[in-house]
């Protein structure tokens, strides 16, 4: 069986629910304290034996190239500065055994077509998808614990938590039955159901371990919700030919593609930060309690 070593970081989108602020930078680059989005999705990829990051992007995120190019001219600086620290953050960001590619999403048509626009790169190897809107704390990395369980039962597996029902207008919700501790073995899957049709309350996050058969399926799958090609639909018609399975992760997921969202994480990541923890943290208790509500 080979091993997952691929990852597609869907990033074509418009980012719209951020604008001004992404109006001329990608929404993936907006920071949470000192690195963008991006950058906390492909640690977790490295973290989990990642090695060949896939980007598929559209106009304006030639800023994600430049991240994860090398900067002659900021290592320079920072060498004749003496700023040794500051040098090792900035190379580590690619590391010399991790490779990047670049292909281009023409149109919006949807994160189905997103991923396909990757079948070439990928080729006949197991892959993951990581949407970096998704801002996911574990401890090990959430896509560890999946190629953990990709490696044990040669499956595709699908990242899920349990959401309120309401909600279920904004998931892909997966139907099946609990085969063992947070592991479902998938008998459906859709797209953005109405509560009253949602089949369970684990809705699909932007993690997932695909085997490459999916593409089969995603050329075949028309077009669904809002006009999209949807990877959902494209993972409903897979079942029909192979196991899949739902894994609830072991973490917190910080949904970052919206401002509620976004704002939660960097307040939690602040807090955590070894240089600027505690000061925020005494800051956030000294003036709460004067904020205007």
């Amino acid at each position: 069986m080979l091993k997952v070593s691929k990852a597609v970081f869907p990033v074509a989108g418009l980012g719209t629910r951020f604008l001004p602020a992404t109006k001329a930078s990608p929404k993936e680059m907006l920071p949470i304290v000192d690195k963008p989005l991006i950058q906390y999705a492909v640690e977790e990829a490295m973290a989990s034996g990642i090695t060949e990051m896939i980007f598929v992007t559209g106009r304006s995120k030639r800023a994600i190239e430049d991240h994860f190019d090398k900067s002659y001219e900021v290592e320079a600086e920072l060498e004749a500065r003496g700023k040794v620290k500051l040098l090792e953050l900035v190379r580590s960001i690619k590391p010399s055994h991790v490779d990047c590619f670049y292909v281009r999403q023409s149109e919006a048509l949807g994160l189905g077509h997103a991923v396909l626009c990757a079948e070439r790169l990928v080729g006949d190897s197991p892959f993951a998808v990581i949407l970096a809107d998704d801002l996911l704390y574990g401890s090990p990395p959430v896509m560890t614990q999946m190629i953990k369980v990709f490696d044990h039962y040669h499956s595709s597996v699908i990242g899920v938590e349990e959401i309120p029902v309401q909600d279920s207008k904004a998931y892909g919700i997966v139907d099946g039955k609990e085969w063992e501790e947070l592991i479902i073995k998938m008998s459906g899957i859709v797209e953005k159901p109405d509560p009253s049709a949602a089949p369970s309350n684990l809705g699909v996050v932007g993690r997932y371990v695909l085997k490459p058969r999916i593409f089969k399926h995603l050329r075949a799958t028309k077009p669904g919700k809002g006009g999209e090609l949807q990877l959902t639909d494209a993972i409903e018609s897979l079942l029909a030919d192979e196991q899949v399975l739902a894994y609830r992760y072991r973490g917190t997921r910080f949904d970052c593609g919206s401002k509620i969202g976004y704002l939660k994480a960097t307040v939690e990541f602040a807090l955590r930060h070894p240089e600027v923890g505690v000061e925020f943290r005494e800051y956030l208790e000294g003036h709460l309690s004067l904020l205007p509500i």
